[in-house]
């Protein structure tokens, strides 16, 4: 038997906090944190097309909503929001339903799953004109380093939220990474 990954060790360990972490806050939504799917979801979805490391992503933490602004989303809500993949007349962005897959939004603006290199891909800078973007930004390596380098970490939350001074103490996610000991 192999031994899991750094990555999907380090997964593992930062959502077991963020789980423990919401279990002691009565104050944070409980649905930030969405379950796991088991195996046999994960094998019809394969077949049905939905990227593995999507699913893998999946088996550990089946979404989270880390704020108003920030969504990754779950299987069966993934599965819904593919229509983001489509082509639009006018786009420069290469959309197409063979080449990505739609696995969050961030500012109202899809975040993609490149399906041939497996890095997590948008234009959340363009907020809800995202189509009118001259080319998608490459966030993340893959699933597991977006959530866990851009959305677990505080800064890169912070940042990528756009979230002020003013509104640190208010965010729900902000507040769950600093009782999970993520803050930094």
């Amino acid at each position: 038997m192999t031994s899991a990954s750094p990555a999907s060790s380090r997964l593992i360990a930062t959502v077991d906090a963020l789980r423990t972490a919401l279990a002691q806050s009565p104050d944070v939504l409980s649905h930030t944190l969405g379950g796991t799917i088991d195996e046999e979801s994960a094998a019809a979805a394969e077949a049905d097309g939905v990227p593995r490391e999507f699913l893998d992503f999946c088996r550990v933490l089946d979404g989270a909503s880390c704020g108003p602004s920030v969504q990754l989303f779950g299987l069966e809500e993934a599965e819904e929001h593919q229509f983001y993949c489509e082509p639009v007349a006018g786009s420069l962005l290469p959309l197409s339903p063979e080449k990505l897959y739609c696995v969050g939004m961030v500012h109202e603006a899809p975040v993609f799953l490149d399906r041939a290199g497996g890095g997590v891909l948008g234009a959340p800078h363009a907020g809800p004109d995202w189509v009118d973007a001259e080319r998608f930004d490459e966030l993340a390596p893959g699933v597991t380093a977006f959530f866990l380098d851009r959305l677990a970490t505080y800064d890169a939350y912070r940042r990528l939220a756009e979230v002020d001074d003013e509104l640190v103490e208010y965010d729900d996610w902000l507040k769950l990474l600093r009782r999970a000991g993520l803050a930094g």
